[in-house]
């Protein structure tokens, strides 16, 4: 999933914004949260993007197998992804 940087503040505010509101979470430096959150988001985003560069690794080392097996490009890639991401205890 591809998010913006502007859109990654954007549901960063919104999430700081409605907690506090809603008297769930008492903040000295809102700013402080959003930015903390923010960085957040990025993280575990990055964590899949190279989650996906490492599928892709995988199935161009095994494109000719795929082309044998009668199993799509696509659908190849979600069970590669599942099942490294078990072995590397990522949650999807």
């Amino acid at each position: 999933m591809r998010l913006t940087p502007d859109e990654i503040q954007y549901i960063s505010r919104k999430i700081v914004k409605t907690l506090v509101g809603e008297g769930k979470l008492e903040v000295d430096s809102e700013t402080r949260v959003v930015d903390a959150i923010g960085k957040i988001i990025t993280d575990e985003l990055q964590i899949e993007d190279r989650l996906n560069d490492e599928v892709r690794e995988v199935l161009l080392e095994h494109s000719s197998q795929m082309e044998r097996s009668d199993i799509t490009y696509t659908d190849m890639f979600k069970k590669v992804k599942r099942e490294l991401a078990k072995k590397k205890g990522i949650v999807l």
